[in-house]
């Protein structure tokens, strides 16, 4: 029986995987067998830290807001009770963009729930 070649479908193939490993590191850029396991983990990471980003950003604003709150003499949790009963509702990306970019507004806001907690 005549030795069938690899064919355009494989190579089609194996140059995708290539194309997705460009600028890895050593032979996990040229080797096929090396760079299809680099790209199979590399999707891997990308697809559970499109999911951790969204965590940590959470985490980083909410650490922001935190230390703003404490120069206003307020805790996080407070000041986040304070504003739920002022029926102020402001997410906390904008609320530490807030807390960066305009502090005197953050102090602002900061009273008006110092006021609702009383």
């Amino acid at each position: 029986m005549p030795r069938t070649k690899g064919g355009y479908v494989t190579r089609r193939r194996r140059n995708r995987i290539l194309k997705l490993a460009k600028g890895y590191f050593g032979s996990k850029h040229t080797l096929y067998k090396v760079a299809n396991q680099q790209v199979m983990k590399s999707l891997t990471y990308a697809y559970r830290d499109r999911r951790t980003k969204k965590r940590n950003f959470r985490k980083l604003w909410i650490a922001r807001i935190n230390a703003a709150a404490r120069l206003n003499g307020l805790s996080y949790n407070t000041l986040m009770h304070g504003l739920k009963l002022a029926n102020i509702e402001i997410n906390r990306k904008m609320l530490s963009e807030i807390a960066i970019s305009d502090p005197e507004g953050f102090a602002q806001i900061c009273e008006t729930a110092k006021s609702k907690l009383q």
